[in-house]
């Protein structure tokens, strides 16, 4: 696995001595820990999970050490919302690409770009898997995560409900797009296609970076959580 791009030990020891007092903090720490995970030239479903993973096996080690007598299940409810924030963050930037694409003339049919959506639809179900595995790798936390897992399936998460949404919106535009005949050419669509996941990667970059300078990214559409 790819080393990750974010300070373990830091996330560790933040969770190893969270008190009652600091443990709001560390919804925020994983958000941005998570993000900086997802750092790189392509923002893609592998690098997601791998961001995911790496944030909940510190997650793992640092709440199995905290000697604070903070509630397992109170602390991992903090790490999986950040998470959480940080593929809502995700989700934005990949409808932030996609509407970049729609308006060049590129055919949301392409296999790319079908791809992408796709893809996109299951950011909740990539989530889920980083908590199950959490799970199955956490020992004495294993309760805790199931916990977890079982709270996620009932009432669904921000990213995945922001991410169906997102998808039912393109998925008109797709339909809009086969009555008005509004498709690039074959080649221009395919390299605009290719270069998708790319874009989303830049799209979240920016976002970040505006949020360090003391801006702030675009706010997220109010949605429900999808039922499953």
């Amino acid at each position: 696995m790819v080393p990750p791009a974010f300070d373990a030990a830091a996330l560790i020891s933040m969770f190893e001595n969270a008190s009652g007092r600091g443990s709001a903090k560390l919804r925020e720490a994983v958000e941005q820990a998570t993000l900086a995970g997802l750092q790189g030239r392509k923002l893609t479903p592998k690098k997601i999970r791998s961001a995911l993973d790496t944030v909940t096996q510190a997650v793992n080690q640092g709440a199995a050490k905290n000697t604070a007598g903070i509630d397992a299940g109170s602390l991992l409810d903090k790490a999986v919302m950040g998470m959480d924030d940080a593929l809502l963050k995700a989700v934005q930037a990949n409808r932030a690409a996609l509407q970049q694409f729609v308006d060049r003339g590129a055919d949301l049919r392409e296999k790319h770009l079908k791809k992408a959506l796709d893809d996109l639809d299951k950011f909740e179900d990539t989530l889920m898997g980083a908590v199950k595995k959490a799970a199955a790798q956490a020992g004495p936390l294993t309760q805790p995560w199931q916990q977890m897992l079982d709270k996620m399936k009932a009432g669904g998460t921000l990213s995945g409900a922001s991410a169906a949404t997102t998808v039912e919106q393109f998925a008109s535009q797709v339909q809009a797009t086969l009555r008005g005949s509004r498709a690039a050419g074959m080649r221009a669509a395919q390299a605009l296609a290719e270069g998708y996941a790319a874009m989303a990667s830049g799209v979240l970059v920016g976002m970040m970076s505006a949020l360090e300078k003391g801006g702030s990214a675009a706010p997220a559409p109010k949605t429900t959580a999808k039922k499953r």
